[in-house]
């Protein structure tokens, strides 16, 4: 018997348990890991109030990223051994797997090895943030040294994965941030330049910023009244990734400025880059190499154990992180 997480209902972070059960052998293509860590993603809270991208079939399951140590192997998986220190990439569904607990399976499609310099906590915040980052703006945008990259929701992980690539290829990362209490802290993970949205005025500060220009990628998670805002400070042909919807509020279609700069809004989810093996293949080496070679490093917010599960994804909804919040097991 082993811990796990699991929720019978929709609703506040109090609706998850923890409860001991039985865990399967792994099945054919399926990897058996002994986790160590969790990293916590907004799209399980999602998920947990049944305002994700599938409603949760109960008892329902939980948890896209984990590392740890592989036990048992499915009798057709190659390529990987029993004691490899492993961890994952979200590309299943969390009807059909979910990484919140002690030992949990996963495809095979789903385990990759990472740098051994990087300890369990790390290792469990690569996949989802480098990976949705690297997709929108290096594999579809083909980000360019010297543009300019508007990040809202900045201070997330994958905010602050888009804005360590953006360094690393030379692009310039402008951070968009609600409150002025995270405005060192970003420009000293690497943004060029913040923008606090509650306190100053967006498009003046972008218009200063890019001397007139605009910017040529948005990559957004948040959507709702703000995308009228994102669309007026977007430069002509340029693109707006909305990958999220974190805004409680209706997102209004901004149609003159789609109209008269011929934008485009792109809907973008991990799930479109890490389903195709050749790219997810190659975005994989890519940030493998960077992570060894400490050009890229995950800024790990806030540590809990697995028996305060409530009490992370209370953190995780509270917006008060800085990075990845991390659930050791």
């Amino acid at each position: 018997m082993t811990k796990v997480v699991r929720f019978n209902q929709t609703g506040e972070p109090d609706v998850l348990e923890l409860r001991d059960e039985q865990v399967a052998p792994p099945a054919d293509g399926e990897v058996q890991i002994r986790v160590a860590a969790i990293g916590l993603n907004r799209a399980e809270a999602m998920f947990r109030r049944g305002q994700y991208l599938e409603a949760p079939e109960f008892p329902a399951r939980l948890g896209y990223e984990a590392a740890g140590t592989i036990t048992a192997l499915g009798s057709d998986v190659t390529g990987f051994a029993i004691g490899d220190a492993v961890s994952t990439v979200p590309n299943f569904s969390m009807n059909h797997y979910g990484v919140y607990g002690e030992l949990v399976n996963v495809p095979v499609s789903a385990v990759a090895f990472h740098p051994p310099s990087l300890g369990w906590e790390q290792a469990a915040a690569i996949w989802m943030q480098y990976l949705t980052a690297y997709g929108a703006l290096i594999d579809i945008a083909n980000m360019q040294p010297d543009e300019f990259v508007l990040i809202p929701a900045a201070s997330s992980s994958v905010g602050l994965a888009a804005i360590q690539l953006c360094n690393l290829i030379g692009a310039v990362p402008i951070a968009l941030t609600r409150h002025s209490n995270k405005k060192q802290d970003l420009l000293d993970h690497g943004a060029r330049h913040v923008v606090v949205s509650e306190e100053e005025d967006v498009i003046a500060a972008i218009e200063n910023i890019t001397t007139g220009q605009g910017v040529r990628i948005v990559f957004d998670p948040v959507a709702g009244p703000m995308l009228n805002t994102l669309a007026e400070v977007t430069a002509r042909q340029g693109i707006i990734f909305q990958y999220g919807a974190l805004s409680p509020e209706a997102t209004p279609f901004p149609l003159f400025s789609v109209l008269g700069k011929g934008l485009t809004i792109r809907g973008y989810t991990l799930f479109e880059f890490t389903s195709d093996e050749e790219a997810l293949s190659r975005a994989k080496k890519a940030i493998y190499g960077w992570l060894e070679s400490g050009q890229l490093t995950p800024v790990i917010a806030r540590s809990f154990p697995l028996d305060d599960i409530v009490e992370a994804h209370r953190y995780l909804e509270s917006n008060a992180q800085l990075g990845k919040i991390i659930v050791t097991v």
